[in-house]
């Protein structure tokens, strides 16, 4: 589907290792003319990875909330150049959890927050779990393992504010409900 709309002058506000923030004008159709401010983000993968007695959480300091109790399942940015989300999915999973899977599926992918940025996060199921080393990252990340019960999946979604979080474990509650495929 192309958009009903064309962009007129967009510019960069900023640049940054992580994102960008731009504004531009926007031409829709019947004429009209609004301004927009968006940032853009290469996007991201999620994990949930589980076995049949736990899922593999992490948790870690989410400065820009102000938090360090923030339950999340392993997640990291498409920041490979010419890496898949399939690829980066596997390889944030080791970094963050020291696991590797034998089994992926793509649940789904979604936007973020189409309001305000680009930003497109895909989500992987992970099963036939192992304990691999976890490779030396440059990253400052304090990173705290979190095996959680299977069985108090409602608990863990309950117990989380992150949204790629919530999708994942909400996509796995509903595969294990109607018993579609998962993983």
């Amino acid at each position: 589907m192309s958009p009903s709309f064309e962009p007129l002058d967009p510019e960069t506000l900023h640049e940054g290792p992580i994102f960008s923030v731009h504004r531009g004008r926007f031409r829709h159709d019947d004429g009209g003319e609004v301004t927009r401010e968006w940032v853009h983000h290469g996007g991201a993968v999620g994990i949930v990875a589980y076995d049949d007695e736990a899922l593999y959480l992490v948790r870690q300091p989410r400065e820009a909330v102000g938090r360090d109790d923030v339950l999340e399942i392993p997640a990291g940015r498409l920041d490979v150049e010419g890496e898949q989300p399939l690829e980066t999915a596997r390889r944030e999973l080791a970094e963050e959890t020291g696991l590797a899977a034998e089994s992926w599926l793509h649940a789904t992918s979604y936007f973020s927050s189409t309001g305000f940025t680009d930003e497109e996060v895909s989500v992987f199921l992970a099963t036939g779990l192992r304990q691999v080393e976890r490779p030396k990252t440059e990253e400052d990340e304090r990173i705290e393992l979190v095996r959680w019960p299977l069985a108090d999946l409602d608990a863990a979604i309950d117990a989380t504010v992150d949204a790629k979080t919530l999708v994942g474990l909400l996509w796995l509650r509903r595969a294990r409900d109607t018993g579609a495929p998962a993983g």
